[in-house]
């Protein structure tokens, strides 16, 4: 991302008045900028001419190439890197299609960055959801959050662009070794996502701009010669000699290509039933459930930026936390949302769960942030639900309790933060982003209902994140229920070089739901890694031919 310098600075160096560089042009640099400066080009480049005791006119034309806020030790800083601007890698352009194609089960980010990895070598790909495209999800996300209503296919997760779509498109990862990060970035800034997610450490798009994202990818695809095809529940595996060669319907449609990438979200249950039908192997995995809790944004800002909070270059504040006692069965805030709604994000009739989303500008009134608790094998195993299944079981007690307790209409149960740590039922809880609305009542009890120590273990966490952040523990944080869907408790194994199931030919577990990414750049990539092996495996049989 350029940082254009003053025009007007004298060359200096030779007598041919060409400039004599003060640096390395493959070097970066980091500077350290008050609040007023980093959007300032004249101000970044005398920074960095002053740590290199150099005149200004003697540094090249910058790039900005990553951008963070320090705020520790009570002073807020930007911290920016910067280097000589360098030639941009060439876009790798999506090929037509054609031939036989891959079948992909999903269109979130696992299954369409699958599809636009095999687009770029000429590769056909056929992309099923069961959901519906970006725009006809709104309808659908207005029946939950005004009227209570669950539409099973169409919802906060299941859909065009995955459960990530209305949920904030957050971008940070820490999966840098699964794959190049900034190919995913660039790939979606290219179809519309603002350049300064190429930039921030810690980059989003919002619920706001994602879907045209989301759409514009599509599009991509399609225009290549790809398909994405909506309204698709797949209900079987089709096989022969002990390969995945297909997918039937449940309209009784059969699919049939060169190979099958399941790349289903976290949330997509009943895909494990047609797994195991087909002879594939599950097992169980470690996950994490809880509470979303929600804090008035300016209170966290104070917190975090102290005397600098309410500054205009500063966005919203947001933070993370952690908790490991002594028995590691630790607890953590998930899917922090500064500036941010909670939203309900249930799949199923009778049950509840909800999830964080913000806009890309974060203005929301309300912080809100996951508080999950670690839920280890050994937890399924006490609770005797030690099979592939199990985790969803347990899943599926503390949603159903959720409901129950709220009293149906996606109304969720309700406690504030300090009657929670007291172990006192809430009568009264605070304003909140939540549309359902809350009901105050115990949610410890909630909590409880899946046999596994919970609230125990989130009611010392919280006063442990009290102590690291102090005033995060108010009479004004509410804690509503519940947060469930943090990542799939199933695992669909595969071979770590083939990438396929070792119990089925062609068959390419993905993403988030086959329990190998965690977020939408990580499935992005995961997609990717999944699509050149693909590619691979065509290329050595063409060889072999």
């Amino acid at each position: 991302m350029p940082l254009a310098l003053d025009p007007t600075a004298p060359p200096s160096g030779g007598a041919d008045g060409k400039r004599t560089l003060a640096i390395d042009p493959e070097r970066d640099f980091t500077i350290e900028l008050g609040l007023d400066d980093p959007d300032d080009a004249a101000a970044v480049a005398g920074h960095l001419a002053k740590q290199l005791r150099v005149p200004v006119d003697q540094l090249p034309p910058l790039e900005l190439r990553k951008r963070s806020i320090d705020a520790r030790r009570g002073r807020v800083r930007f911290h920016l890197v910067v280097g000589a601007v360098s030639e941009a890698a060439p876009e790798q352009p999506l090929k037509a299609v054609s031939g036989e194609p891959v079948i992909i089960i999903g269109a979130g980010p696992a299954g369409l960055f699958c599809a636009f990895e095999l687009a770029r070598a000429g590769v056909r790909a056929i992309i099923l959801d069961r959901g519906k495209h970006v725009q006809a999800r709104r309808r659908d996300l207005k029946g939950l959050t005004q009227h209570g209503v669950v539409d099973p296919d169409s919802n906060y997760c299941f859909g065009e662009g995955g459960a990530g779509t209305y949920s904030d498109g957050k971008l940070y990862t820490r999966a840098h070794k699964r794959g190049d990060v900034r190919d995913v970035l660039e790939i979606l800034a290219h179809h519309g996502a603002p350049e300064q997610i190429l930039v921030d450490a810690r980059p989003h798009i919002g619920s706001n701009k994602l879907p045209k994202v989301i759409t514009a990818l599509r599009e991509a695809l399609e225009a290549a010669g790809s398909e994405v095809r909506f309204g698709a529940r797949v209900t079987e595996i089709v096989r022969r000699d002990g390969k995945a060669v297909g997918m039937r319907l449940a309209d009784g449609a059969e699919l049939l290509g060169r190979a099958v990438v399941v790349a289903t979200g976290h949330s997509a249950r009943d895909v494990h039933a047609f797994l195991e039908a087909a002879g594939v192997k599950l097992e169980a995995k470690p996950f994490a459930m809880g509470v979303r809790i929600e804090h008035p944004q300016p209170l966290i800002d104070q917190i975090q930026y102290g005397r600098a909070a309410g500054h205009a270059k500063l966005p919203a504040a947001p933070y993370r936390l952690a908790y490991t006692p002594d028995d590691g069965r630790g607890a953590f805030s998930f899917c922090m949302c500064p500036g941010g709604w909670i939203v309900p994000a249930s799949t199923e009739p009778g049950a509840l769960v909800v999830n964080g989303m913000s806009l890309s500008r974060r203005d929301s009134p309300y912080a809100n942030s996951g508080l999950v608790v670690a839920v280890e094998l050994a937890d399924l195993d006490k609770q005797n639900l030690a099979t592939p299944h199990g985790g969803i079981t347990l899943q599926r007690r503390l949603e159903e309790a959720a409901a129950q307790a709220g009293g149906g209409m996606l109304v969720a149960p309700a406690q504030r933060a300090t009657d929670f740590v007291r172990m006192k039922p809430s009568t009264t809880v605070p304003k909140t982003s939540y549309q359902p609305g809350l009901h105050a009542t115990d949610l410890a009890a909630v909590l409880d209902a899946t046999g596994v120590p919970l609230a125990a273990r989130l009611r010392e966490a919280l006063q442990a994140f009290e102590r690291s952040m102090r005033g995060y523990l108010t009479e004004e944080a509410v804690l509503v229920g519940v947060e469930s869907r943090t990542s799939s408790p199933v695992r669909v194994p595969r071979d770590s070089q083939s990438l396929q199931s070792p119990d089925l030919v062609a068959l390419y577990p993905c993403g988030e739901g086959a329990g190998f990414a965690g977020g939408i750049v990580s499935a992005a990539l995961d997609g990717m890694r999944v699509a050149r092996v693909i590619k691979s495996d065509m290329f050595s049989a063409q060889v072999a031919q």
